[in-house]
């Protein structure tokens, strides 16, 4: 799998840490920044990174980390076609790709362990899709529409 992962200052940390999970498993990872924790840098900007390359098809999947992982979330979920999820749990990484197709995982630098980081991308990664009522659900969130 293809996935491209950023973080900001606070999230730093955890994203080596999965990072260096994602590529001992095989996968191939497109490291947007940043490069270091010592420097204060805005998150949005590589939110928005990651989020134009899932939107584009450019790679499979998202991973992004700040200090909670929210405001990564938020700036992601802004790009048509991105559905970023912030997971401080294995079972909300399990739900929002089994339920909500999450194709972008946000997680908090200051809130989860290195170990903890990776039990919810290894869960977010081995978890698929349920497909069903779930799709149409998907749909609507992805045509950010009223249901008719």
């Amino acid at each position: 799998m293809k996935i491209a992962a950023g973080a900001d200052h606070g999230g730093y940390a955890i994203k080596e840490a999965v990072v260096r999970g994602l590529r001992s498993q095989g996968h191939e990872v497109v490291d947007v920044g940043t490069d270091s924790a010592e420097t204060s840098v805005d998150y949005p900007t590589f939110a928005h990174r990651v989020a134009a390359m899932v939107a584009s098809g450019a790679v499979d999947r998202g991973l992004l980390a700040c200090g909670t992982g929210l405001g990564v979330c938020m700036a992601a979920n802004r790009h048509r076609g991105v559905r970023a999820a912030d997971c401080l749990t294995p079972y909300l990484a399990e739900m929002a790709r089994r339920h909500n197709d999450a194709n972008v995982l946000c997680l908090g630098g200051r809130l989860l362990s290195e170990d903890e980081a990776w039990a919810i991308t290894e869960i977010w990664l081995a978890t698929p899709f349920e497909g069903g009522r779930h799709s149409r659900r998907v749909d609507l969130i992805d045509e950010k529409g009223e249901p008719s």
